[in-house]
């Protein structure tokens, strides 16, 4: 989402790294810059004025005038302006109330509420061990209904057996006692939308909050509609006071507004960013990693966390073992990728890594890297099991076979296996030098 706006606060960055003291006139030109970055990226003007005249106070200060490295001081200020401007401090859910803790869903239509209703209830179920009933009190739209029935058996989860007809309100109240009686941690109510703030809308998501008194109220909004999303969460702030506020669609090429704005103008937290489809594609919030993101630092733990979360722990071990036995074959490499290709696309784990994403930037479009991976699953997949156990039997007419099996050319056999060679000599060197060493070692390698 933020590509745009990151690739422009490079520029300015990149100018500014580059002199050797930082004067009133250069600061003055990087603020301008700034300024202008940020309003392309739709960030409402009022934060925008704010956030450039703290990063200004705070650079014109002695302290940074005089800093060994005032380029840098510079982005370390406007990273922890940013981080405050998103909202710094707490943005966990509050559901350590006496059980069942109520989550109520607001939003308007198309804004992703009813599926936002679903992964939240799979994350709390599956990170928090909560029991969780979702609740269709869109009462509507009967493909409302139909879906958070059909998205709760997905996920496993107990859903309220709303139907067309059922007053909203009552459906609220009784899902509450539905909630007791199966001893359940957490409900959550997904209301009705509409294409518009309408006064029926607002008098009827009132009237629910007021009948069943919700611990959280989440809005949910699509991150792609920019400054209108901040507009309509100001109105139903205005109306409701919500507590957190739901990103959808951040996984879009939005230039980022919105996320950037809601927080400041609404004060309420961003709780949650829906990053894909699906239902596990669904983040907690992080300020200063989203400020990481946006002024090129990557985002190393998000990354860290990722990898945990998709990672089986045995088998890492199990594959770490044979790499520094050095007999790691192609049937661990097929298991490697299969954990790797769980975490999600490969441009946004990349992405994460600091200095990586400018670089994955460049060959985006020229390297589709889900296809790369799938090639070489076809190759391996194309191989018996002795052949994935002993690469070193693959003469020329294997590889001929291989090719025609996988789809590929015997060039694409020669060159995969180049690789995997390379990378098996990688091992044995790391596992005979040392991490120290073998960066010693490989020294000239780009």
């Amino acid at each position: 989402m933020f590509d745009q706006l990151t690739e422009k606060l490079e520029s300015t960055f990149k100018k500014l790294r580059g002199v050797g003291k930082l004067t009133e006139e250069n600061i003055s030109e990087g603020i301008r810059e700034l300024k202008l970055s940020l309003l392309e990226a739709d960030v409402n003007f009022k934060v925008v004025k704010e956030l450039i005249e703290k990063v200004k106070e705070r650079a014109l200060g002695a302290d940074v005038m005089k800093s060994i490295t005032p380029g840098q001081m510079f982005i370390k200020i406007f990273h922890e302006e940013l981080v405050n401007a998103l909202g710094e401090g707490d943005h966990s859910l509050n559901i350590s109330v006496r059980p069942p803790a109520v989550i109520l869903m607001a939003g308007l239509q198309g804004s992703g509420k009813t599926t936002t209703a679903a992964k939240l209830a799979s994350m709390l179920k599956n990170k928090q061990k909560k029991r969780v009933v979702l609740v269709p009190a869109d009462v509507y739209r009967p493909a409302a209904i139909d879906q958070l029935k059909k998205l709760g058996s997905q996920i496993g989860v107990d859903v309220y057996p709303s139907e067309t007809g059922m007053d909203p309100v009552d459906i609220a109240k009784k899902s509450i006692e539905f909630g007791k009686n199966i001893v359940a941690d957490v409900i959550i109510i997904d209301t009705a939308g509409r294409m518009q703030i309408d006064v029926d809308m607002m008098d009827e998501i009132t009237n629910i909050k007021n009948a069943v008194e919700p611990s959280e109220i989440l809005f949910v909004a699509d991150a792609m509609t920019g400054q209108d999303a901040v507009n309509v969460a100001a109105e139903f702030h205005r109306r409701l006071t919500i507590t957190g506020i739901v990103l959808t669609k951040m996984d879009g090429d939005a230039r980022g507004g919105a996320a950037l704005s809601i927080n400041a103008v609404t004060g309420a937290p961003v709780k949650f960013v829906g990053v894909g489809e699906k239902i596990d594609q669904f983040e907690l919030f992080h300020p200063e990693r989203i400020a990481g993101r946006i002024v090129g630092m990557g985002d190393i733990l998000s990354l860290v966390e990722k990898a945990g979360e998709k990672i089986n722990a045995e088998e890492a071990m199990r594959l770490q073992k044979k790499m520094v036995k050095n007999s790691f074959d192609l049937e661990d490499f097929l298991s490697q990728m299969k954990m790797i290709k769980g975490m999600g696309p490969m441009e946004d784990m990349l992405g994460m890594i600091p200095g990586i994403g400018k670089e994955v930037k460049k060959i985006q479009g020229k390297v589709n890297f889900e296809k790369e991976l799938s090639r070489i699953e076809a190759i391996i997949f194309s191989m018996t099991k002795e052949e994935r156990r002993k690469p070193e039997i693959l003469n020329a007419s294997r590889r001929r076979r291989i090719a025609n099996g996988s789809g590929t050319r015997v060039q694409d056999i020669n060159q995969f296996m180049k690789q995997y060679l390379e990378m098996k000599k990688m091992m044995s060197n790391l596992n005979r030098f040392g991490l120290g060493g073998l960066m010693k070692k490989f020294k000239g390698i780009g």
